[in-house]
């Protein structure tokens, strides 16, 4: 599978071994154990047959979960639905969300991955799990692609949140095949509703163009004669707009732009003598008066980690020299996405900073990286690296302090070979 989501196994899951007793009785207390174990699983049986007639289980309910790691995990039920063969309660599947993680590993359950034992009576629909959902542990912290960012809700009132959660809070489509790939979403996508509830959606890789069935897109490919992306979003607005469709089951947003006419896109691929291979992409406003270089960036979960989304900021920022211009991505950042950026200002920064000789003003850091002045006033304070002194800001660079900083930053991804870069600003073209 080529999903990010096999990368972010929880660590600290209660084990689903449960406590019978091992090995041979041999003496009074294995067998005084021995009995203790089946006691146990007597009263299981009779809290799970008492839950039987209570099923099929509210939405809300608070349970035990087994995930794919084997071992048990809190979850709350979302929504619910009658299984295929439909005969009793017990066949109904519960769509869940594990309250310790990001809602991008929801999904549909049968009834024998819950444990009933844990169900709990009262249901709290006031009890939110934001915080709990966005709880990682620094080992997830670091699978996690930090090149995957995503806007975060900062924006949206409670009203406008409990209404953008509710109506994205079941994903619509389960998996998607694109390529060699097959892989599972994360999000809920606003696809055409003749597409909802498609248990696995084919695309082209190459138009993305998109099917419920392999054999139509195994047609299609036969006569899909497109090799490379486009990029303009009003000269081939329905790529741009399947472009959105396909991104956003990755990306949490409250927005898709169905007006692609206003954004060009920029898409890395992976060639070989087949084509070329959409491995990420990011989308810019074709005219921005906050002086946006970013609005949407997105590198596939098969193609994570391996150093394309660090490419694609970078080469953002190469734009906005071409432009003559700072630049800085639309805002507002999800956690992991001012982590991203974060990062990469950290690296660019303090390079300049171990090699230049004398004083230099964030003015000039400015002009030099295409870095908004804000972003490199922040990013150096984060670092300590700013005093206050006779009214002005003051770098102090400690060449140790600045290697132990440059060291935690990480790698910068791939380089961006500016000497191959033929590209014309759009104000530019035409």
């Amino acid at each position: 599978m080529g999903s990010m989501e096999a990368s972010t196994a929880p660590e600290n899951g209660s084990s689903a071994a449960g406590g019978g007793a091992g090995g041979t009785a041999c003496n009074g207390a294995g067998a005084a154990s021995n009995g203790g174990g089946m006691e146990r699983r007597l009263r299981s049986s009779a809290a799970s047959a008492s839950w039987a007639a209570h099923l099929p289980l509210e939405v809300g309910t608070r349970v035990m979960c087994r995930w794919r790691d084997q071992k048990l995990h809190p979850v709350k039920v979302i929504e619910r639905r009658k299984g295929s063969a439909c005969s009793s309660p017990a066949d109904y599947e519960y769509y869940v969300h594990y309250t310790e993680f990001n809602r991008r590993l929801d999904e549909w359950v049968k009834l024998e991955q819950l444990d009933l034992d844990t169900v709990e009576t009262v249901v709290d629909e006031k009890v939110e799990d934001k915080a709990t959902s966005l709880k990682m542990t620094r080992h997830q912290k670091r699978k996690i692609d930090e090149t995957h960012v995503e806007q975060g809700h900062e924006e949206l009132d409670a009203a406008s949140l409990r209404e953008h959660e509710e109506f994205t809070k079941v994903k619509n489509i389960a998996k998607i095949e694109l390529g060699r790939y097959e892989i599972d979403t994360w999000y809920f996508s606003p696809f055409p509703p003749e597409y909802n509830d498609c248990p696995k959606l084919f695309f082209c890789e190459f138009c993305l163009n998109f099917m419920k069935r392999k054999e139509q897109l195994q047609r299609h490919m036969k006569k899909c004669d497109l090799k490379h992306p486009q990029v303009d979003g009003k000269k081939n607005k329905v790529y741009g707009q399947n472009l959105c469709y396909l991104a956003k089951l990755f990306l949490d947003h409250k927005t898709l732009y169905y007006d692609v006419d206003l954004f060009l896109f920029y898409v890395l691929c992976e060639c070989d003598d087949r084509g070329c291979h959409m491995v990420g992409y990011f989308s810019k406003e074709k005219h921005s008066e906050e002086s946006y270089n970013l609005a949407c960036i997105l590198t596939l979960p098969p193609y994570q980690r391996k150093g394309y989304g660090k490419f694609l900021i970078a080469f953002s920022y190469e734009l906005s020299k071409k432009e003559g211009k700072v630049g800085t991505p639309e805002r507002p950042l999800s956690d992991l996405g001012l982590l991203s950026y974060r990062g990469y200002w950290t690296r660019v920064l303090l390079e300049i900073l171990k090699k230049h000789k004398g004083n230099i003003s964030i003015k000039e850091l400015s002009d030099m990286t295409a870095i908004k002045a804000d972003d490199i006033l922040s990013t150096l304070q984060s670092l300590d690296l700013i005093q206050y002194r006779k009214g002005q800001h003051v770098i102090c660079a400690d060449p140790k302090v600045l290697d132990r900083h440059l060291k935690a930053a990480g790698r910068g991804g791939l380089d961006v070979d500016v000497s191959k870069l033929i590209w014309t600003p759009y104000k530019e073209q035409g």
